[in-house]
């Protein structure tokens, strides 16, 4: 128990394996007794032992992936324990019999019959069976494994991000098959290098024998005066003690080796595959009796040993034929019917299982864009993507959920497609091995390339080839890689419909935050105030005017506020908007003091009001040809407002701001509609223009 809870201590703290590699330049260097030298032999041989079952019972490479430090170790081990016993069977082999230990007497006695000529024969077919046969086709197996497990690495890791952006895993099972990818590499390249040991080792027995034997004989001639014939007995016996002794526990980590290089992975053990796949097959041994059966009746052949392997072998085909007969029926579809296939997919019912969940967000591409989504392929594409979803979710005011990506055969090979909610928001194509040159508006020199428009602002655009990029960029051209253009065009379609992706389960999250600062106020909205629907719909409006819902704690006061008064979303919407006047202001003007505004007239003013008190509400529809005017005159002034770099304002009486809104959003997206009320106090007013007169 104290050794046992010693050497669990040490290996605790991190001792055991520099311990044994003390010991190891210990045995070299200081002289062993005889007894040690038992000790560490029969230690060694049950090491051996040991790694031979663990390479059998493992089910996977990489259950054992500690083999190939294993395997060096107890070579070196091996090596250490040679130089040792060499040293004592060179002081004291002239006194024969046990002087190197027991285990070599052993070895060299009732092993090979006291023959040393037997024991030669004996060792030098175990070192060809090791060299020749074990440890060239394990060597051989394990560069040939590392060579294809290195070049399918690439290939595996794209599959594993494939599955991740189509949802299939999560990043947890990503994070461990990526691992397990890195370690299988990893395994196999240190199998080929550890083979390597194992083949020196076995050409290092052979040296050793020889020099033992031929050192030891002119040590007991010259040194101790034996006769030739004495001394050649008992330094040969004993040398060929040593080896053999050695190599038998070599032999078993050549074999080792070669198993865990040549086995395939799956869910059972070694002995469970044999098993199975060789003695699985009612067939194959039926033949076999018959062959040996028919070899047995002939004269002269051993005949009960024979008849005897082949009733064996009838039997066990007798046996193996009844078992899959009492084995459940084969399904309809012709295979053996086990429990995850009696339910095939033709007969199984058919559940929401079957009902895959749309993605919020998603985006499809060609596979020739599959290289920007690669990391191995130094692809941006994902990295670019966090960034919006991070930066677009700290403007906003909410978490942007994660963009699902996968490829789609059915697009062109440049193309790709972002979706929402399941429906397609926008399509466009991009060039992975092009970079695509913006005009401003101020360029008139034409580029040799593919023609097109930016995806996210529909400037004119040309895809050239990265060599032009300097050239474009001394014209005037705004050049930006396919990532950078693909994640600019997500970033516009999720600014623009970012409504959409604002629910109620975001909504409460947003409200949970607020009630850890401070409780008292959501208890006080949501459910005694308002309901969630009404809150939820409230943001959903101010994110489609573009207004920020970072300030929680405005609009929840605000809500609570004007919620006992009114539980019509647009009302509330108009009251949030007014608390967030400066904030709106601010985002569209900076921190200027002056804002240039464009105004109506006082007749078109009244026209609008009737309009409105005629619908009863503000989607009321203007009359065409007022609605034509209105658009025409509104669509010039703010062109004017952008061509000097300035927003366009178009500030209105608050009763007729969200008709406005409402009749510009699509048509005149720069446009923004204000209220009187919506200007804070200190800010000053600069009407640029007044549409109606």
């Amino acid at each position: 128990m104290n050794l046992t809870a010693t050497l669990s201590g040490m290996a605790r703290s991190g001792l055991g394996a520099p311990a044994l590699l003390i010991v190891i330049l210990m045995m070299v260097v200081v002289p062993l007794p005889a007894f040690a030298l038992d000790v560490f032999f029969t230690f060694n041989i049950a090491l051996s032992l040991v790694i031979l079952l663990a390479t059998v019972y493992s089910e996977r490479p990489l259950d054992f992936a500690v083999f190939p430090t294993v395997l060096l170790v107890s070579t070196l081990l091996r090596l250490a324990l040679n130089v040792a016993s060499t040293r004592v069977v060179l002081l004291n082999g002239h006194a024969g019999g046990d002087a190197a230990g027991k285990v070599i007497e052993a070895f060299g006695h009732f092993v090979v019959g006291g023959n040393f000529a037997v024991g030669l024969v004996v060792f030098a077919i175990l070192t060809i069976i090791n060299f020749v046969v074990v440890t060239k086709g394990a060597g051989r197996v394990s560069e040939v494994s590392a060579r294809f497990t290195l070049d399918a690495m690439p290939g595996k890791q794209m599959a594993i991000d494939a599955d991740l952006n189509a949802g299939i895993i999560d990043q947890a099972e990503a994070k461990r098959r990526r691992s397990e990818v890195v370690q299988e590499a990893d395994f196999y390249g240190s199998m080929d290098g550890a083979s390597k040991f194992v083949r020196g080792d076995a050409i290092a027995g052979i040296l050793i024998l020889f020099i033992n034997m031929l050192g030891g004989i002119a040590i007991g001639t010259l040194q101790h005066h034996l006769p030739l014939a004495e001394a050649a007995e008992f330094y040969t016996l004993l040398t060929i003690g040593d080896g053999l002794v050695a190599q038998i526990p070599g032999l078993l980590l050549s074999t080792a080796a070669a198993i865990m290089v040549t086995r395939a992975s799956g869910s059972q053990d070694i002995g469970q595959q044999v098993t199975q796949q060789l003695f699985g097959s009612p067939q194959t041994l039926g033949v076999t009796a018959g062959i040996i059966g028919m070899l047995g009746l002939i004269p002269g052949m051993p005949n009960l040993v024979f008849l005897t392997l082949a009733g064996g072998a009838g039997y066990m085909a007798w046996r193996v034929s009844q078992k899959r007969r009492s084995a459940p029926a084969p399904a309809e579809g012709g295979g053996p019917a086990g429990p995850s296939e009696a339910e095939s997919a033709d007969n199984r019912e058919v559940g929401w299982d079957d009902v895959p969940p749309l993605d919020t967000i998603g985006m499809e591409v060609g596979y020739r864009l599959i290289a920007l989504v690669d990391r191995n392929q130094n692809g941006q594409l994902l990295g670019r993507i966090k960034g919006v979803r991070k930066k677009l979710s700290q403007e906003l005011g909410f978490l942007i959920p994660p963009v699902h990506i996968r490829d789609n055969l059915d697009l062109a090979p440049t193309a790709y497609r972002i979706t929402l909610l399941g429906v397609t928001a926008a399509e466009s194509e991009a060039f992975p091995d092009r970079q695509l040159a913006i005009n401003p508006g101020q360029v008139n020199s034409p580029l040799p390339g593919i023609a097109t428009q930016d995806p996210a602002f529909k400037l004119p655009a040309v895809w050239i080839e990265p060599g032009l990029r300097e050239q474009a960029q001394t014209l005037g051209y705004t050049v930006v890689d396919a990532s950078t253009v693909i994640a600019t065009h997500l970033n516009q379609i999720l600014l623009g419909h970012a409504h959409e992706l604002l629910g109620h389960e975001e909504t409460q999250q947003l409200l949970d935050r607020l009630a850890q600062a401070m409780p008292r106020l959501v208890q006080d909205l949501v459910p005694k105030t308002l309901a969630l629907r009404v809150v939820v719909r409230v943001l959903q409006n101010l994110l489609t005017e573009q207004v920020p819902i970072r300030d929680m704690r405005t609009i929840a006061e605000t809500l609570a506020e004007h919620g006992s008064r009114s539980q019509d979303p647009d009302v509330l919407t108009a009251a949030v908007r007014v608390a967030l006047g400066r904030l709106i202001v601010q985002n569209i003007n900076s921190l200027d003091d002056e804002l240039a505004v464009i105004t109506l007239a006082a007749e078109l003013e009244q026209i609008l009001l009737r309009t409105l008190q005629m619908g009863k509400d503000e989607q009321a529809p203007l009359e065409p040809g007022l609605a034509e005017r209105l658009h025409k005159a509104l669509l010039e002034s703010t062109q004017k407002q952008e061509l000097v770099g300035q927003p366009a304002v178009l500030l209105v009486p608050d009763v007729i701001r969200v008709m406005l809104a409402r009749f510009t959003r699509h048509g005149i997206p720069n446009l923004h509609v204000l209220a009187f009320s919506e200007i804070p106090e200190d800010k000053k007013l600069k009407v640029i223009a007044t549409v109606g007169k």
